[in-house]
């Protein structure tokens, strides 16, 4: 699947792919970068955040685990949300185990029930229940919601966790580790993800978007790298694009004497500048792309395609 790296030295190693899947926004970015311990997926309260599968690796000296944080399962309404759900349902075939990720706060509901049919048609694949927000129920109410899901699955393993918080996230890796087969090493030791730091950078920047804008706004934008170098006085100089698919919207993001927009970019290359060791330049503009969710050309070349 991957380019392997040479295993030196070590014996009984073993590795593997693991996918995390759920409806949008039960904290599946929060898990990966708990475990990855950075972040490398982006994290809001809104629904369908995460758009692409995201590639997280962990690395012990007997194990490496690479976990794809998959778009959130939802009933698409753009050729967009058909990637992302084409997207989350491709990466079960791909891997050595699969969590499905609830959030028990808000118990089984019809987006779980759809996501179970899928789980369903993957034949080969364990699948784990991973109950997160544990902080946010009392032990009964976990107990009945254990009971209703596995009366519509068997799942290989279950595990209550909370992913904001850390708890019995320690627990869930040694459950995994137990499906490992013995493999190769795939990435470097010091490698957290596999996607170039443009893919993070950009993912960042609209994250901090996701942040400071409300209703159809967080779903119409896309940020595209136009320029990523290491200037001589060391300072890394980033452009980046911000699509919207309305004039209304761009007004939105760029915000009252440029207010919004400043804002976005303080906070973007803070983060930035922690991800990439060194200090940042970042220049940021915004355009319309009408209607670009649709558009099969315009999301190729945002990278939204289904290999």
């Amino acid at each position: 699947m991957k380019n392997h790296t040479e295993q030196r030295g070590k014996s009984k190693f073993h590795s593997g792919f693991v996918a995390i899947v759920g409806r949008p926004n039960v904290g599946k970015s929060t898990l990966m970068n708990h475990i990855i311990g950075q972040k490398i997926a982006i994290m809001s309260d809104k629904p369908q955040t995460t758009r692409n599968k995201i590639h997280g690796v962990y690395t012990k000296d007997d194990k490496q685990i690479v976990f794809l944080d998959t778009p959130g399962i939802h009933k698409p309404t753009s050729k967009l949300g058909n990637f992302m759900v084409k997207s989350a349902v491709s990466a079960l075939e791909e891997v050595e185990a699969a969590l499905f990720l609830i959030d028990v706060s808000e118990g089984l509901g019809g987006g779980d029930r759809f996501i179970i049919e899928q789980l369903k048609k993957v034949k080969n694949t364990p699948v784990f229940l991973v109950m997160n927000k544990i902080d946010k129920v009392d032990p009964e109410t976990l107990l009945k919601t254990i009971v209703q899901y596995k009366d519509l699955y068997e799942f290989a393993e279950i595990v209550p966790i909370s992913a904001l918080q850390g708890n019995n996230v320690d627990t869930l890796l040694e459950q995994i580790s137990k499906y490992l087969p013995e493999g190769p090493q795939y990435y470097p030791a010091d490698q957290i993800t596999d996607h170039p730091e443009q893919f993070v950078v950009a993912e960042l920047i609209r994250e901090k978007i996701l942040h400071q804008t409300r209703e159809e706004v967080p779903h119409s934008i896309a940020v595209q790298i136009e320029d990523m170098r290491v200037q001589e006085n060391g300072v890394v100089y980033i452009g980046a694009v911000i699509f919207v698919e309305r004039d209304s919207q761009k007004g939105i993001i760029i915000g009252k004497q440029g207010a919004l927009l400043k804002s976005v970019g303080q906070k973007a290359r803070r983060d930035i500048e922690t991800l990439l060791g060194s200090r940042t330049f970042l220049e940021l503009w915004v355009k319309v792309k009408k209607d670009w969710r649709n558009q099969d050309r315009v999301l190729k070349d945002l990278g939204f395609q289904n290999d």
